[in-house]
């Protein structure tokens, strides 16, 4: 049975990346490489260049996607199929964690600013291809992603959520404001996948954890390991 300050949540939402699997396993830096990769061969320059007019883009427009759809017209699912398209190899299943979300009662859905072809490949990898209910990714977000708030309101309206009810866990601590204006309770999986602790507020973070398989165990009445 659940601690009592939780009975009240009938929907459970994840991030994916670095929430799901260890911030160790560091698959964002394959993806960061496939980002660059994808721009040399857009503009056709060396890959200083290319990393320039990345992270000029994700200054400017909030995402690399969005500066080049804004300034390339570049196709969002073929951007995201190039970047996605990586091993998976340092990430597994945990088997604490696979059992510990199969005794959460209620929905269980993953929120991510990635898209859900990359995001099922991954949840198959842990050995979660099972485990939701449903997935909100960057394209049902319109490419406007965590932490606008019109996210949070798109994702609640699709999938008919309750704030009030609803629990996200997020290793990004900024992305946990959002939700908490809106009235969720809120995790914020401190793993050391973000340089931002100034960030982490206290007034919008509820729970601070360091690992999602040993909390779910825990609060699920599983035993630790």
């Amino acid at each position: 049975m659940l601690p009592p300050a939780l009975r009240h949540i009938d929907c459970w939402i994840f991030d994916l990346d670095n929430s799901l699997y260890p911030a160790s396993a560091d698959l964002f830096a394959l993806i960061d490489r496939r980002m660059t990769l994808f721009i040399q061969q857009l503009v056709g320059c060396d890959p200083v260049a290319a990393r320039k007019v990345q992270k000029d883009y994700f200054r400017d427009h909030g995402t690399t996607l969005a500066g080049l759809m804004r300034e390339h017209g570049t196709d969002p699912h073929h951007f995201l199929d190039f970047v996605h398209d990586i091993d998976l190899a340092r990430i597994a299943a945990d088997p604490r964690l696979v059992a510990a979300l199969d005794r959460l009662p209620g929905r269980k859905l993953v929120f991510t600013n990635g898209d859900e072809a990359y995001a099922r490949r991954v949840l198959e990898k842990l050995g979660l291809g099972n485990a939701f209910d449903g997935l909100h990714d960057i394209h049902a977000m319109d490419y406007v992603p965590k932490p606008d708030p019109g996210a949070y309101a798109r994702m609640c309206e699709r999938w008919q959520i309750d704030p009030a009810r609803a629990l996200f866990v997020e290793d990004m601590a900024r992305n946990l404001a959002p939700a908490k204006a809106l009235g969720m309770m809120t995790v914020w999986i401190d793993n050391g996948s973000e340089q931002a602790e100034a960030e982490a507020d206290p007034a919008f973070i509820d729970y601070r954890i360091a690992d999602i398989g040993d909390w779910l165990t825990q609060i699920t009445g599983g035993e630790r390991s």
